[in-house]
């Protein structure tokens, strides 16, 4: 998962690009995600790809600080974890900036992330405060069921 977390660090998010399919046990995430290794590598090129990430084996979808009605609104994912629970069970936290945290209960880690077609140029590379970890992402904040769609 910290292999997917950091190919997906800073990735661009429409709240309508999350879908929790409950029939299925699926989330599938559309993203347009930051292309690092571009950045990092000699030619220094900041560039974007769309994207997809899919959980399966979902029992639960969770989320706080997101709003499923407000479809336009677009989040900065921060990061992706597997904490075991009862292995090989757990919880997947997907993190965006501002404290938006997106939880799926799962039964056993099952993802997939996949480049989706061809990249574009962007202007400038993504920073932020390296140290800065926003209140609401602790644990202790009330998390509520995400809309079904």
């Amino acid at each position: 998962m910290e292999v997917v977390s950091t190919h997906l660090q800073d990735a661009v998010v429409k709240a309508a690009d999350i879908h929790w399919r409950p029939a299925e046990n699926r989330v599938v995430v559309g993203l347009n995600r930051f292309d690092w290794e571009a950045a990092n590598g000699a030619a220094h090129q900041f560039r974007r790809r769309r994207a997809a990430l899919r959980f399966d084996r979902v029992l639960a979808c969770k989320c706080r600080n997101l709003d499923a009605v407000q479809k336009d609104q677009v989040l900065n994912l921060l990061a992706v974890a597997f904490s075991a629970k009862g292995e090989p069970a757990g919880t997947v936290t997907l993190t965006f900036s501002g404290g938006g945290v997106l939880r799926l209960d799962v039964e056993c880690l099952e993802a997939e992330l996949a480049d989706l077609g061809p990249c574009w140029s962007t202007d400038c590379c993504p920073e932020h405060a390296i140290d800065a970890v926003p209140a609401e992402a602790s644990d202790q904040a009330p998390i509520r069921l995400a809309k079904q769609g």
